[in-house]
């Protein structure tokens, strides 16, 4: 691999690859096979982000206690499908989940569709590559059908390092909009 691929490599990784500051310290950079360094440094955050997504289902269950500060790195950085600027740090990712948590469990109360669990906040697909898990869900919002993904992104130690929500439909997010204000006013 040439110098500069390398460089071009690490600037792009430097974020969300830990190892890419190391590699200079224990690679000849004539000597490096791109695809054997791609895998050697994502395998870390392969096993990682399994094990992760794990807690992170036992934390929604309420099997992890405390699971949001274990869960999440000092630094990591919560997109928004409603907010237009990154969050970055765990308090405030930790509100931001927090919020989501009141605001997204379905449909609640006595009703029949509340009695419904396909009307329930659930996950529904699961795909995991490299360190970087994505997860569709599905429930309802005032009465809408929603779905969206949570993308999460592990460090090697095992700790979230971004979490990205995208949802729709529109009736569905200006409803999340509003249900997460009151939420997060609440918190305050």
């Amino acid at each position: 691999m040439a110098r500069n691929d390398l460089n071009l490599y690490m600037n792009r990784s430097k974020f969300s690859d830990p190892l890419a500051s190391f590699l200079p310290a224990v690679c000849s950079f004539r000597t490096i096979n791109y695809a054997l360094m791609k895998q050697v440094i994502t395998s870390q955050g392969a096993s990682m982000i399994n094990e992760v997504i794990e807690q992170w289902h036992a934390h929604l269950r309420g099997e992890l206690k405390d699971g949001l500060d274990i869960l999440l790195d000092d630094d990591c950085v919560f997109y928004s499908p409603i907010v237009y600027t990154p969050q970055v740090g765990k308090e405030i990712t930790k509100m931001y989940l927090m919020a989501a948590g009141q605001t997204l469990p379905g449909e609640t109360g006595s009703s029949a569709q509340a009695k419904d669990s396909s009307k329930k906040f659930r996950y529904t697909k699961q795909v995991i590559d490299g360190n970087t898990a994505v997860l569709e869900f599905e429930t309802t919002v005032d009465g809408k059908y929603t779905n969206g993904v949570d993308i999460i992104t592990c460090n090697a130690s095992g700790k979230i390092i971004e979490f990205r929500v995208m949802m729709r439909p529109l009736q569905a997010i200006n409803a999340v909009h509003r249900q997460m204000g009151e939420a997060l006013d609440k918190m305050k």
